[in-house]
């Protein structure tokens, strides 16, 4: 299974109100593995960033204006994303902000979710902790995940803790790549596990004890009668062994 954990940082708060994505970052995992692969692009907005969102995310406008705007790379994000399973956490505000781009552009109407299937993990994450706070900050300290490292919003970098949030959310990383390396493998950066020899002990083999053959051989006697001659263990199995004298308590049991 592909998915893409997805994270954007914008102007403000509000698509209605005008304001753009100034940042997109997404992570691919394969098979709930990280493959490697990243997109990540900073956007310009053609209008002011808000005071607020600036504080959070650091990004100004002059550094923004040198981006590239997202028709610029709407085709190159859209090609990573489809078919994917896009992770987000609260996507109602992240696809809001993507489909409200995407109107902008000319041609035929897409939005993201004809393009993909979404997962949103804050409600999730409400249903698994009813009650309690459910920001990604507050994810981090339940799943002990590290994100001392981040000082400021940056969707790349929170695409990639949200991948790390919610592995532990579901279940932890679970698929290993055994044997040779195959091309599929190759393509998304994986490294085969070894596989380590190691030389295979002897059996034991554990015989039945006197007491257990004597409880063994009343249980078949049981049976054999209550059936009428047609227990199956001795009409094939028995057959089958090599007889071998039984032990002197066994006989004396039957007598």
């Amino acid at each position: 299974m592909r998915q893409i954990i997805l994270d954007t940082e914008t102007t403000g708060l509000e698509p209605e109100q005008g304001h753009r994505i100034i940042e997109i970052g997404c992570v691919e995992m394969v098979n709930r593995r990280k493959s490697g692969r990243t997109f990540h692009r900073y956007l310009r907005p053609d209008r002011e960033v808000d005071r607020g969102a600036i504080q959070v995310h650091g990004l100004t406008n002059e550094f923004l204006a040198q981006q590239p705007r997202f028709a610029d790379v709407v085709e190159e994000l859209l090609e990573f994303i489809s078919g994917a399973e896009l992770i987000i956490h609260n996507a109602a505000f992240d696809l809001a902000f993507l489909d409200a781009e995407l109107k902008r552009l000319p041609g035929p109407l897409r939005q993201t979710r004809n393009l993909c299937k979404v997962i949103d993990t804050l409600p999730l994450a409400r249903q698994m902790h009813p009650g309690q706070r459910n920001s990604l900050d507050a994810l981090c300290k339940r799943y002990d995940i590290d994100n001392s490292h981040r000082e400021l919003h940056g969707a790349l970098l929170d695409a990639q803790i949200l991948l790390e949030v919610y592995l532990a959310m579901t279940g932890g990383q679970t698929a290993l790549i055994l044997g040779e390396t195959t091309e599929a493998s190759k393509d998304v950066g994986f490294e085969p596990v070894a596989t380590i020899m190691r030389p295979r002990g002897v059996l034991r083999i554990l015989r039945a004890s006197e007491e257990e053959l004597v409880a063994h051989e009343r249980m078949l006697a049981a049976i054999d009668k209550s059936s009428g001659g047609k227990t199956i263990f001795k009409q094939l199995v028995l057959p089958s062994m090599t007889p071998e004298p039984a032990p002197m308590a066994a006989q004396a049991a039957l007598a």
